[in-house]
């Protein structure tokens, strides 16, 4: 069975309806809608397992993590002064994380395991960051029948082409599988959108979130691997890194993609965009 899916998803908190109070509910409203539009199609290509890549889990120097624990769970609380949290608790596919792990272990990718608390049962079981909690949010509900979930982490200390390396042997793992696999870049854009926002302001920003989009609408996804270092660096995104695990899949497996949303509703970019599995000669030899 194949990698079905693929969509790049933000990770704000406040796209969570249950965690925006007051300007934050309308505001976040177009990414939300994005959202529930990415979740509809998941549902319709009915994964077995979801296989998501986070900024905000595991930091590994010079690492890329694959989560190799039985379970992941988390808690999201609301901004500053609200009183709103949102839980999620999932499974893993411990027997596909692994094998991704010695898979590129093979390929000589810069890789470890990560568990948490014992080896394996209910207390095998690691913390869940926001990166993951958001997009899976809109996608898993703990119920039984829910997709099992692969977590992994980029690493930005290695050179852009091991990520991408990586995102290759996924969309290889998936082809040679038996179940149907849905692949997610959580992936917040530029953080240098306004003067008032922790990351400052820069002009890089806006220049970084356009041309991420025009590589997807222009089905070149793998451009945003030329980005001058400067640039990103001015940008600030946390989304590079994901994206480019997502170019190399998308170099194994043909697929069409499209933009959904796109804003900015307070410092940092927010996108969602969606990839459909096209029809004829998915993979490339």
């Amino acid at each position: 069975m194949p990698l079905s899916y693929a969509c790049i998803a933000p990770h704000g908190g406040e796209v969570i309806r249950q965690l925006a109070t007051g300007s934050a509910v309308g505001r976040f409203q177009k990414t939300r809608s994005g959202m529930l539009k990415l979740a509809k199609e998941i549902r319709q290509a009915k994964p077995d397992t979801i296989v998501i890549a986070t900024p905000h889990n595991l930091r590994l120097w010079g690492k890329i993590g694959v989560v190799i624990s039985e379970n992941s769970s988390g808690t999201l609380q609301g901004s500053r002064g609200s009183k709103r949290s949102v839980h999620l608790k999932v499974k893993c596919d411990r027997e596909f994380a692994r094998e991704l792990l010695a898979r590129t272990a093979r390929k000589r990718l810069p890789v470890v395991g990560a568990n948490y608390g014992s080896a394996e049962g209910a207390t095998s079981n690691l913390p869940m960051d926001w990166g993951t909690l958001v997009p899976l949010w809109f996608n898993t509900k703990g119920r039984k029948n829910d997709p099992k979930v692969v977590i992994v982490t980029p690493s930005r200390e290695i050179p852009l082409s091991q990520n991408y390396e990586f995102g290759r042997a996924i969309a290889e793992l998936a082809e040679k599988g038996s179940k149907r696999y849905v692949f997610i870049a959580s992936a917040d854009q530029a953080h240098a959108h306004k003067k008032s926002g922790p990351y400052g302001f820069s002009v890089k920003a806006a220049e970084y979130d356009r041309i991420v989009m025009n590589a997807i609408e222009m089905g070149r996804l793998e451009f945003i691997m030329k980005l001058r270092t400067k640039l990103v660096e001015d940008a600030k995104p946390d989304s590079l890194w994901q994206m480019t695990m997502l170019a190399g899949a998308l170099s194994r497996v043909k697929m069409q993609g499209q933009l959904y949303s796109y804003q900015v509703p307070t410092y940092y970019g927010m996108l969602c965009a969606g990839f459909r599995r096209m029809q004829s000669r998915n993979i490339h030899v």
